[in-house]
């Protein structure tokens, strides 16, 4: 394998399944021996990361680089957009935020910006790796941002990368979405298209036979392979939330449990949802049913209530009371029955929530919380950015912080860096439950408490679990795709004489 290799790997529509691919083609490479690392020069997503050196990127990335066996760092996802209210979002370069925009103030000037931070980030990892496999985003063909563009076409011409395009074809009309992405670029963008990507089939491969010569007919780029459709091979989500998260760690069906009763999660969707990933670990669980809902009858049936993280703890708690969710809330603690909040629904569950300065409310001002909590909550315009470690339930624990909330804590039981009372627990730590001792032990105090008959499975390994998942991914690339012209791609770039699809756009 050549140095500086790469790849794009771009999608007709967003949720393409690019991600999935990047990362699947990241581990079949890492099984290979070659050094290789993932790359998004633009992510938009409220599910993020903590690096070791204490930089945020998108947790896509992170699990990315877990597919490529190394060390996850801000050069691989070097924008991050974090979307807040008001169509507006948070800009984090390099891991740190460095303002907050509307889609009209970023898109022109202030991304074309950040184009060379992005070039080097990219240049400095193929330096350091055999190949970067980089991601697109959305689709190459929306021609109505290519003039700024630093993630799809603009980077694969800067960089000569050969691009491959993936089309989703669980949602129809892949034959369509594969032309008219390539012919609505510009002749120089068109000759980086390098071929296809159908993911997400289902059925006789044959019968797809003579639509894929037909395609590369009109085309004169062939399809690089047909990938079948697989439950739970989504790593962690970017822009969507799947309504039910059984399935995206294990394959359907989910195991039984390991006692005589199940525990049942019930996750409030508050607005601006971030990290909800914190519940895969639940999910995993044998036995442990995690569903999403907004109606206070199911909260009062649940065995535990989690209030996940969001980017807007002031709006959230509004849209928590307008539908009576607060009070279903408040009962459950009044009963001793279980509630945990991450991040920022710890900080939904304290007294006061100050935000003098907008940095996330819009209008600025103080708030009452939901008063479960002896915590105070100042938002300061500095962003925490951590990775602690620590012990709780006698298990030790390791997790992440990214929060611009600073919460006093004034009474109640010491519980990571938040507090306990009662059966209401809170903690700004993001990834406590993918600690396996911890997990188990928090279950069995919830158990306790909901009087349900569940028992922890013994032998649960979330990081086992993921890496299951991530090999998985590689075996898709390995049995389904045309690895000997992903190679060649990779190594020697797009072939000279691909055509030119009319009409194309003006050039870029």
């Amino acid at each position: 394998m050549a140095r500086a290799g790469g790849l794009l790997v771009a999608g007709t529509t967003s949720d393409a399944g690019k991600s999935v691919v990047t990362a699947g083609i990241c581990r079949w490479l890492a099984r290979r021996g070659v050094s290789v690392a993932p790359f998004k020069a633009q992510n938009m997503s409220l599910n993020s990361y903590v690096t070791r050196e204490g930089a945020e990127i998108g947790r896509a990335q992170a699990m990315q680089a877990a597919a490529a066996r190394t060390e996850p760092s801000a050069l691989m996802n070097p924008v991050l957009l974090k979307p807040g209210g008001e169509a507006r979002s948070q800009v984090v370069v390099l891991g740190r935020p460095m303002a907050e925009l509307s889609a009209a103030d970023y898109h022109g000037e202030r991304q074309r910006a950040l184009f060379d931070t992005v070039t080097d980030c990219l240049e400095q990892l193929r330096r350091s790796y055999d190949a970067v496999i980089c991601e697109g985003a959305g689709s190459p063909a929306e021609i109505n941002l290519r003039h700024g563009d630093i993630v799809n076409m603009g980077l694969a011409r800067a960089a000569r990368l050969p691009v491959v395009v993936v089309g989703d074809i669980d949602r129809g009309g892949v034959f369509a979405s594969f032309y008219g992405t390539t012919a609505l670029l510009s002749e120089a963008d068109q000759g980086l298209v390098a071929g296809y990507l159908v993911n997400k089939f289902r059925g006789d491969v044959s019968l797809l036979e003579p639509g894929l010569a037909m395609l590369r007919g009109l085309t004169g780029r062939q399809t690089l392979g047909v990938l079948p459709y697989r439950h739970g091979l989504g790593i962690d989500e970017e822009d969507g939330l799947r309504l039910s998260l059984r399935g995206r760690i294990r394959e359907l069906p989910a195991p039984a449990p390991h006692g005589s009763e199940v525990l049942r999660v019930a996750v409030v969707p508050v607005p601006l949802m971030s990290n909800f990933t914190d519940l895969d670990a639940l999910a995993a669980e044998p036995g442990v049913a995690v569903q999403f809902t907004d109606r206070p009858e199911e909260l009062a049936d649940a065995d535990l209530v989690v209030l996940p993280g969001t980017r807007g703890t002031v709006r959230a708690l509004g849209w928590l009371r307008e539908r009576g969710l607060d009070a279903a809330v408040a009962r459950r603690a009044a009963q001793g029955r279980p509630v945990l909040g991450i991040c920022g629904g710890f900080q939904l569950l304290g007294e006061r929530i100050s935000d003098p300065e907008g940095v996330e409310a819009r209008p600025a001002g103080e708030v009452d919380g939901l008063g479960l909590l002896p915590v105070r909550v100042a938002f300061a315009a500095r962003k925490t950015l951590a990775r602690p470690a620590g012990t709780a339930l006698g298990e030790a624990v390791a997790g992440y912080e990214i929060h611009h909330g600073v919460a006093e804590v004034l009474g109640g039981e010491p519980f990571l860096d938040g507090c306990r009372v009662g059966q209401v627990w809170g903690t700004h730590w993001h990834g406590a439950l993918e600690n396996d001792g911890f997990r188990r032990a928090f279950l069995r105090r919830v158990a306790a408490d909901a009087g349900r008959a569940f028992v922890p499975a013994p032998d649960t390994s979330f990081a086992g679990l993921r890496e299951e998942q991530l090999e998985r991914l590689g075996d898709l690339i390995e049995e389904h795709a045309d690895t000997k012209a992903l190679l060649r791609l990779i190594e020697a770039g797009a072939p000279g004489d691909l055509p030119f699809l009319p009409p194309g756009a003006p050039a870029g």
